[in-house]
Formats: C-alpha cells, structure tokens, sequence
C-alpha cells in the first residue's frame, strides 16, 4: 500500500530521481529505532508521524528537557515508533529517508523534518532532499531507498503492528508496556509514569 503510494509519487516526479537499532528489553519489535541506556529500567515508546502537528510541537518543546532529565540520565530507553499520519506519501518518505541514512543519523533526520515540518509541507522535493543531502544522502540513494521494496514492506509492517496494537493517533506513548495519555502537561505526566514503573 504504501509502496505503491510512494512508486505513483516518484512516477509523477513529485519526488526527483537507522539511532541504534534498540536492545532486547522491555516493549521492543524489530525494526525499532532507540536511544539511552540499553538496560534502562524504564522504556518509552512514542509512536509519531514527521507529519503530525502534535509530534512536532513534542519534539520541539518537550523532547530537549525529556531527553535531559531521563534519556541522558540512564533512567529511561526511548523507543520511537513510526506511524506516517497525513499526507501519508509524504510522511513515509521521510521516514524512508530516515532509514536510508543509517543507523548514525536517523534520529537527526526525524528531528530535522519534525523542526522544519512547515518547510516540507511547502517544498517537499526541496526539503527532503537538503535534509538527506545534510546527512550523507544523495538524490540517487534516496530514489533507491523510495523504490525499494524492502524499505515499504518493512514501513506497512511497523504501520500493521501500530494498528494491531490499537494505536490511532500521534503521538502516543507507552511506559513499560502501558499506554500514558500525555494531555497537556506532557513531561509531568510522562514523569509521573516513569517513576511508578521504577517501582
């Protein structure tokens, strides 16, 4: 489905031309992107779409402190899950693009089209392309990565799991395994969470 989508996009030349996979603790899949202490007690997962509005504000206004106070002190292993929302074409090259430039700079891919999310919605060919350009991409590798079928299956397969799991909106998070509504005090809430799984 998403494949399919993305090889019309490249068709009508709307488009020209993975952070450390996460270590076997608790609320891991294959496929996941992570950060922080592999053995950290406590894992947060957050499912977001570089197309969510919400996922971008997140990530712009809460992630500096979060990542602070918790991934950087050991106390936490943040999972990043993705769930391209609408435009989907545009959500799943962005995380192809993610992919695409490895391991090393996928968390600084999925940063930068989050903070510059009003920039690829106005010029997504330009800005996909200067984002993978800043992070070792070239046009022709990132035309590889969109037609690849490995790439798409791998994306519908995360979707599917998200979907199976009854996640249906971003962004949404877990804390051990339990689902934490964030509201409008999102570090509060988040922290209160982090500290009943630390028992």
């Amino acid at each position: 489905m998403i494949r399919r989508a993305l090889l019309a996009l490249i068709a009508l030349a709307w488009l020209p031309m993975a952070a450390t996979s996460a270590a076997q603790s608790r609320d891991v899949q294959p496929g996941d992107m992570a950060m922080g202490r592999a053995d950290a007690p406590v894992t947060v997962v957050e499912y977001a779409s570089v197309t969510c509005g919400h996922c971008a504000a997140w990530q712009h206004d809460v992630w500096p402190e979060f990542k602070r106070r918790f991934v950087d002190t050991g106390r936490v292993r943040f999972v990043f899950r993705e769930l391209p929302t609408p435009p989907v074409e545009l959500a799943s090259a962005g995380f192809i693009l993610a992919r695409c430039a490895g391991p090393d700079h996928y968390f600084d891919v999925v940063h930068d089209l989050m903070n510059e999310q009003r920039a690829v919605f106005q010029a997504p060919l330009a800005q996909l392309l200067a984002i993978g350009a800043r992070h070792g991409v070239t046009e022709a590798e990132f035309r590889a990565c969109l037609s690849d079928p490995a790439q798409s299956n791998a994306l519908n397969a995360r979707v599917e799991a998200a979907s199976a799991r009854g996640v249906t909106g971003t962004p949404t998070f877990f804390v051990n395994g339990r689902q934490v509504a964030v509201g409008e005090a999102p570090i509060e809430t988040l922290e209160a969470a982090i500290r009943r799984a630390e028992g």
